[in-house]
């Protein structure tokens, strides 16, 4: 169970890591389009004027709930607005700090994943990569394909929690490794 934890553990460094490296560094600008000064302060101000002190959620834009919002949303423009009615630090410490503890959670649960099946590194290491290519197929490239959003930045955003999460785990079954080593093959011979 030590090395399960341990592996967890540095499986999730690794993880916290390369999302540091994905969303930390320039590297991110990949994954955005960026308004001019003027664009931005304009629609910062019209999302505080629009969008309530206290109505920090997501919201769909135009609001395809109604049958004029419905016009509006085929018409297009649209988009799907991530609003927070308070700012923060772009480098949140918070955050940051948060998002290790999370990165640890998700390693050790990984590694509690492998530790479930074969203690041969192979299928651990395909398990692994099979899991993180599921995650982000659904969870990210599926709201490209249901909520039609830019494939670009869900493209990079697939791509970066898959690294992270395959990272994770290869590291996890590689320090798992030779747990169970002294069970017998499955063709009967006795390991020496």
């Amino acid at each position: 169970m030590i090395k399960t934890i341990l592996g967890g553990l540095i499986g999730g460094v690794a993880m916290y890591l390369v999302g540091f490296i994905f969303w930390g560094t320039p590297l991110s600008a990949l994954a955005f389009h960026r308004a001019d000064t003027g664009a931005s302060g304009a629609l910062q101000a019209a999302m505080a004027q629009a969008l309530t002190p206290s109505g920090t959620g997501v919201y769909v834009i135009p609001d395809p709930a109604t049958a004029q919002g419905t016009i509006l949303y085929g018409k297009g423009p649209v988009a799907m607005v991530f609003y927070n009615s308070s700012g923060f630090p772009v480098t949140d410490p918070g955050a940051l700090i948060g998002g290790l503890i999370l990165a640890l959670v998700v390693g050790i649960i990984i590694a509690l994943m492998l530790r479930l099946v074969s203690s041969d590194f192979a299928v651990r290491a395909r398990l692994c990569i099979m899991v993180a290519l599921i995650a982000v197929l659904w969870l990210h490239v599926g709201q490209a394909v249901f909520n039609h959003a830019p494939w670009g930045y869900i493209l990079y955003l697939a791509f970066s929690d898959f690294i992270a999460l395959a990272a994770a785990g290869l590291i996890a079954a590689k320090v798992m490794e030779g747990r169970n080593a002294s069970a017998s093959p499955a063709d009967g011979r006795t390991m020496h």
